[in-house]
């Protein structure tokens, strides 16, 4: 579904190119590692969440956040994502990014941290959803560029995201993506894909679900299940970027795997400095999650202080592996030397 010729869906009149995307995620969706899930297929492009106080003054670059609102030219659509609780601000900080040409500004009110949600940010505007409406309509009102929200199944077991989804299209919302679990749950349980079925029904704008796809087919098996638009991917795709390319992980060979590690340090380095060494650790621990030869050499990657220390343990690992190995493979000679192991 990644046809340049056949847009997938429309947020109002922006056409996206194709149905799986990658999630905001903080430390995690920053310039670097949308490139490398935009090179193998998510359609859409959202920057880490931004809390709108952090926001007054002019642009400054030097700003951790106003730095991730930076975005490369080949990012379309582009999609800034901020949260509060203050319809004014809000609106005030959505006027003044929109400056940076965005093609759309997207509100979380889907992040269930206590530090977010407990003071009525985030998840924590569904216990208001007058609120909600007040936002987007002012939004709708003083913005030029689609407007958008994230949500979650409510607060607790008390779950308004149909009254929610609802408020949100008679508000001027051009899309809505829902998380299928409430913020009691934070990410325990299952994701309730009942709940995103239903809620696709009850609104004509477009639905993306998220929540449970850790799975290339879990991909197409949501679209057929709930009928949304398109499929977000938070969690499931650290460190699995293959899977926007519909493709498993356990069918990569060693030697693909390394090299998007590269691509992917060397990325980090060239846009954060040195301190992209660091940031790019908590990736590299799901790259080679069970692969063997690499946790192995674990302490030394995370020990190395130096973007060249790093490529040398790389180069050995390389070295000692039959790079067309598949890394499912590599996970079963794994859990047979754990199993024996056990047994001795």
């Amino acid at each position: 579904m990644d046809s340049k010729s056949n847009p997938t869906f429309y947020v109002d009149k922006i056409p996206v190119y194709g149905d799986v995307i990658l999630s905001p995620m903080t430390g995690y969706s920053d310039v670097p590692y949308r490139a490398i899930c935009r090179e193998y297929g998510s359609a859409m492009h959202y920057t880490e969440f931004v809390p709108v106080e952090a926001l007054g003054g002019k642009p400054d670059p030097d700003n951790k956040f106003w730095k991730r609102l930076d975005q490369q030219p080949e990012e379309s659509p582009m999609v800034f994502q901020i949260f509060g609780n203050d319809p004014k601000l809000i609106v005030e900080v959505a006027q003044k990014i929109e400056a940076l040409e965005p093609d759309i500004i997207d509100i979380n009110m889907g992040c269930s941290t206590r530090r977010v949600s407990g003071r009525g940010a985030g998840v924590g505007m569904m216990k208001s959803p007058e609120l909600i409406g007040e936002t987007f309509r002012l939004l709708n009102q003083y913005l030029s560029v689609p407007v958008t929200g994230k949500i979650r199944l409510g607060w607790d077991e008390n779950k308004n995201y149909v009254e929610v989804g609802r408020m949100l299209e008679e508000s001027g919302a051009k899309l809505v993506a829902m998380h299928g679990r409430t913020k009691e749950q934070k990410y325990n349980g299952f994701a309730d894909w009942d709940a995103i079925a239903e809620l696709k029904q009850a609104v004509s704008i477009p639905v993306i679900g998220n929540g449970d796809v850790v799975e290339p087919e879990d991909i197409d098996r949501m679209i057929e299940y709930t009928g949304v638009d398109a499929v977000m991917i938070g969690r499931g795709a650290i460190g699995n970027p293959w899977i926007f390319s519909r493709r498993s992980r356990g069918d990569l060979t060693f030697g693909e795997l390394i090299q998007t590690i590269r691509i992917h340090l060397r990325e980090m380095i060239n846009y954060h400095g040195p301190f992209g060494l660091i940031q790019f650790r908590k990736h590299f621990k799901k790259y080679v999650q069970n692969v063997g030869p690499i946790e192995q050499l674990m302490a030394e990657f995370m020990q190395a202080d130096s973007a060249d220390a790093f490529k040398d343990a790389l180069d050995r690992c390389e070295a000692q592996v039959d790079i067309n190995q598949t890394i499912g493979r590599l996970e079963i000679e794994l859990e047979q030397f754990e199993d024996c192991e056990t047994v001795l």
